[in-house]
Parts: C-alpha cells; sequence; structure tokens
C-alpha cells in the first residue's frame, strides 16, 4: 500500500521563490493556477498567440504570455493541454526553454509513459492528478477543503523532485484530502483501463445494451430511456457517497434480489477475459500505438464514430425526455 500524504507532510516552502507556469488555462488549468496563486506561489500562464483564453486569465489577475516565454520564465512547468496535442507543444514551445534542473509536471502520464515527450535526463519531470474536474478542484479549495490527488516522479536530477510535487499537490488543495504516492505506468494504465472497461466503454456498451432489448421487445423508448440511462445516475451517485452497501440497502429488497441473481449472467468469464486482453493493449502499448496513429491521419475513426453514436436512438429520445426534466441543467 503506497503511502498517503497530507498538508503537514508537505512543505509550500520549497515552492517559495520559484515560479510556475501553467501551460494551458482549460477545466484544469484554470483551477491550477488560481490555487496556486492563491496559496502564495508566483504563477504565469503560457498559451498561444490568439487563445481565447488570453483575456479571460488576464481578467483573473493572472500574469499570461506565450508557451515558450512562460516556459523560459519558469522552474516548474505544468503541462495541461489535451495528451494529443502535447508532443508538438513540447518540441517546438517547451523543450527549447528547458534548462537543466527545471521541473516539467504532467496530470496524466500518457506521453511520458509512451515516450511521445522526452525531455532530457537532466530535467525533473514529477505528475499532480487531481481526481476531480477542474471545477470542483476550484471550488473545494475555495470552501477549505480539497481534492485528492496522485503524485508521481519519473525523473529526480534534483533529488526533490518528490518534495516539490508534494508541496504543489498542497497548494492546489489535495493535502486537504489526501495525496497518493504512485507512477507514471500506474496512474496511466489505470487511468486508460476505468475510462475504456468501465466508465466510459462499459457503462455506455451496458446501457446501450439494455435499451436496445427493451425497444427490440416491444417497449417505448421513452420508459427504456428512463430504466436504462436516466437512473442510472441515481445508481451511481448512491455507490459513489456510500459503496455498493449504501446504494443495496437505499433501493429495494426487489432490486437487490435481482442485482445478485443475474449481474453475474451479464458480466461473464467472458467479459472478464476481455477486460483482461483490453489492459494487456494498455500494457503493450497497443492502445497507444492506435490512438497516436489515428491522430496522425486526422481521426478519421474517431469522428466517423462520434457521429454514429450520436445518432443512436437514444441519442434522440434523451433530448426530447431531458427538457420535461427541469432539474437536470441539460447541456446539448
Amino acid at each position: 500500500m503506497s503511502k498517503m500524504y497530507y498538508d503537514v507532510d508537505c512543505n509550500l516552502d520549497v515552492l517559495k521563490g520559484k515560479k510556475v507556469a501553467i501551460i494551458g488555462y482549460g477545466s484544469q488549468g484554470h483551477a491550477h493556477a488560481l490555487n496556486l496563486k492563491e496559496s502564495g506561489i508566483d504563477v504565469i500562464i503560457g498559451l498561444y498567440e490568439g487563445s481565447k483564453s488570453w483575456k479571460i486569465a488576464e481578467e483573473a489577475g493572472l500574469t499570461v504570455d506565450t508557451a515558450a516565454k512562460a516556459t523560459k520564465a519558469a522552474d516548474v512547468i505544468m503541462i495541461l493541454v489535451n495528451d494529443e496535442k502535447q508532443p508538438k507543444l513540447f518540441k517546438e514551445e517547451i523543450e527549447p526553454n528547458l534548462a537543466p534542473g527545471k521541473y516539467l509536471a504532467f496530470a496524466h502520464g500518457f506521453n511520458i509513459l509512451y515516450n511521445q515527450v522526452a525531455p532530457a535526463a537532466d530535467i525533473n519531470i514529477f505528475m499532480c492528478a487531481p481526481k476531480g474536474p477542474g471545477h470542483i478542484v476550484r471550488r473545494m479549495y475555495q470552501e477549505g477543503k480539497g481534492t485528492p490527488c496522485l503524485v508521481a516522479v519519473q525523473q529526480d536530477p534534483s533529488g526533490d523532485a518528490m518534495a516539490v510535487g508534494l508541496a504543489y499537490a498542497a497548494a492546489i488543495g489535495g493535502g486537504r484530502a489526501g495525496i497518493l504516492e504512485t507512477t507514471f505506468k500506474e496512474e496511466t494504465e489505470t487511468d486508460l483501463f476505468g475510462e475504456q472497461a468501465v466508465l466510459c466503454g462499459g457503462v455506455t456498451e451496458l446501457i446501450k445494451a439494455g435499451f436496445d432489448t427493451l425497444v427490440e421487445a416491444g417497449y417505448q423508448p421513452e420508459s427504456a430511456y428512463f430504466e436504462c440511462l436516466n437512473e442510472m445516475k441515481l445508481i451511481v451517485d448512491l455507490i459513489a457517497e456510500g459503496g455498493f452497501s449504501q446504494m443495496r440497502y437505499s433501493i429495494s429488497d426487489t432490486a437487490e434480489y435481482g442485482d445478485y441473481r443475474v449481474g453475474k449472467r451479464i458480466i461473464t468469464d467472458e467479459t472478464r477475459k476481455e477486460m483482461k486482453k483490453v489492459l494487456t493493449e494498455i500494457q503493450e502499448g497497443t492502445f497507444a500505438k492506435e490512438w497516436l496513429q489515428e491522430n496522425s491521419v486526422n481521426r478519421p475513426y474517431f469522428l466517423a464514430k462520434r457521429r454514429i453514436e450520436s445518432e443512436h436512438l437514444i441519442e434522440t429520445v434523451g433530448k426530447k425526455l431531458r427538457k420535461m426534466m427541469p432539474w437536470i441543467k441539460a447541456k446539448e
């Protein structure tokens, strides 16, 4: 079991006198930057010329410059742009402005693990990955709370990369909730697996399969939507709040009995074998290779699948039904 760190284990003084560059000002970027600033850290934002975020960051009281100039001015550089944009950005804007002993930071390990970003051996590399979206990282900090973070070190020529990583995590609020030590390999592989097999790929296919089964059996699409998609949030919220036990305590005994009787008929031994295959593809780099190749040819499969999935009956029915539910902030 890895160690969990809290504010008492972190020394923000290791960041005093250091300038931190946040490259990108999206969901995570704005949260990291504002939390760091309010923790007394010297922050600069790095963006491309003409970025719509430039004015927004300045209006928030932050110093903004190009990614190249921000990198040159900073001691710690946190890259918070999309995975697929990082290699080009690193090669063109960041790498030429890195000096020995600087700290390069990431919130996800993909490009380091799969060698798409390969800094020199004299650069410190660490990860600080909050386990929540940017608006939660920001809101929890403002409320005097925090969001759990993962921290990892890949290269440590200066000998203090972990201390800097912990200080960074504490400065964005992670030390208030807990900072779990991990590795770039573990974070990347578990993150990709969770997305593909459970959270995104697994859940969406499960919902669609249930919806399609009911519709093909002659039931109304609206009824199928309510039972297979809409109520998913209720169940997931109960699980997140108190685990499977809390969820099973809260549902009817009929539903709980159905859970025990049918769950393993849906997630079968074959499903579990396929999950192991998915994990192997991630571990061996097969998925990374495919995704990088997909991006190199302008994403034909990705964009076609996005279009096809958006045209599924569950989507069209859902748009209509969500307008009937004022408690849902529909984002169409």
